[in-house]
């Protein structure tokens, strides 16, 4: 019997299309690590000036260090799951960790208002730039928990600016 040959690979070229927002669509995996706050902010940096998103950097790094510190937290595995992408003019950033609800009605109120607490910046950098913020059940297969902010551009570009003035 002659030996199988992997089939060959079709060659799609590389798109010369610049970056820009509507293409950023980003996933990662980090170690549940005290350094992984600080390195998920640095690639969400880099990534948003790729895409040209540099006017919304303040909120959008607050978004990731606070999600990713209590996802840091609260999982129960080695890592935890980043993604960010920007959808009808917002950025949304989303990170899932492997703690699961609790069945027991008592528990899960005292870990969600656990969490809520832990998530009281990123609800003021939210409500700040008319965003939305939460957290529930994963849907994955693995379950867990999602947390999320979600960042309309026009109001988080204007985050932190002097509106007095």
């Amino acid at each position: 019997m002659p030996p199988s040959r992997c089939p060959v690979a079709p060659a799609y070229p590389a798109d010369p299309t610049p970056p820009v927002p509507e293409t950023l669509a980003y996933s990662f995996t980090l170690p549940a690590a005290l350094s992984s706050p600080a390195l998920a902010r640095a690639t969400a940096r880099h990534v948003l000036r790729t895409h040209g998103l540099t006017d919304m950097l303040d909120p959008a790094l607050q978004a990731v260090g606070e999600l990713t510190a209590v996802a840091c937290q609260f999982t129960e595995s080695v890592n935890y799951y980043l993604t960010l992408r920007y959808r009808f003019s917002a950025l949304r950033v989303i990170a899932y960790d492997s703690h699961p609800r609790h069945t027991s009605p008592h528990l899960a109120t005292a870990c969600d208002t656990r969490r809520r607490a832990a998530l009281r910046l990123l609800a003021c950098v939210c409500r700040a730039c008319d965003g939305t913020w939460g957290f529930g059940e994963a849907r994955e297969p693995g379950g867990g928990t999602r947390m999320w902010a979600t960042l309309p551009r026009v109001s988080a570009a204007a985050y932190g600016l002097d509106r007095a003035g």
